[in-house]
């Protein structure tokens, strides 16, 4: 099964406000570009991702991420982070009306490709399936097969709301740098000890390391 993926992102200057403690102001939009840049090419390079669809606003974020090889959709509603993914899946759709879509965090710079392909390969057995962040609350994977809806609830305890909306919760092991999202620098420092790509790792360092 090929997939698309539906990544938010929401204006880099507004991102990533609780890593205030971690990286200064003027460098949370940098780490914020660098999370995406990271997940987005792996996510391409995983066998079983067909396209990529960022959903965004920010301009600087939609020409890197355009060159990687994304598709940038324009975040016309501008209602928050599940009305954008609500638009961007109707936006891939209209090229492929029943195609599987899943909605992934644009902050996972430690994203491996084969682990991906393990989360989207159980999803595909299901019609609604989600894979729970690191900390057991969120979610940073929601996906739909073919013809069915996404339904995304993200935001606070998206875990127990997608769970509750009759979605199966995908309960895989070694699948780490699929669910290590990144919101604080406790999460930064888990990132970088699982291995993140380049464009973090250029920007983060001085920042943090592994071993800080």
């Amino acid at each position: 099964m090929q997939w698309t993926l539906v990544i938010p992102l929401k204006p880099l200057t507004r991102a990533k406000s609780r890593l205030a403690d971690t990286a200064a102001g003027a460098l949370r939009p940098s780490l914020a570009l660098a999370f995406a840049q990271d997940t987005v090419a792996a996510a391409l390079a995983c066998p079983a991702v067909r396209d990529v669809a960022v959903v965004t606003d920010d301009s600087l974020a939609g020409r890197e991420l355009s060159a990687l090889g994304a598709r940038i959709v324009p975040d016309e509603p501008r209602g928050g982070l599940n009305a954008a993914l609500a638009h961007g899946v109707a936006a891939v759709r209209t090229g492929h009306p029943s195609g599987p879509v899943a909605a992934l965090n644009a902050d996972l710079p430690a994203l491996r490709p084969r682990e991906l392909l393990r989360v989207l390969d159980a999803a595909a057995e299901f019609p609604r399936a989600f894979l729970a962040d690191a900390a057991a609350i969120g979610t940073t994977l929601l996906a739909a097969a073919p013809a069915q809806e996404l339904r995304p609830s993200f935001g606070s305890d998206s875990r127990a709301r997608h769970r509750a909306s009759g979605a199966v919760e995908l309960l895989l092991d070694a699948v780490d740098s699929v669910r290590q999202d990144v919101d604080t620098g406790t999460d930064l420092r888990a990132a970088l000890a699982l291995g993140v790509g380049p464009h973090t790792a250029a920007v983060a360092a001085g920042v943090l390391t592994p071993g800080s």
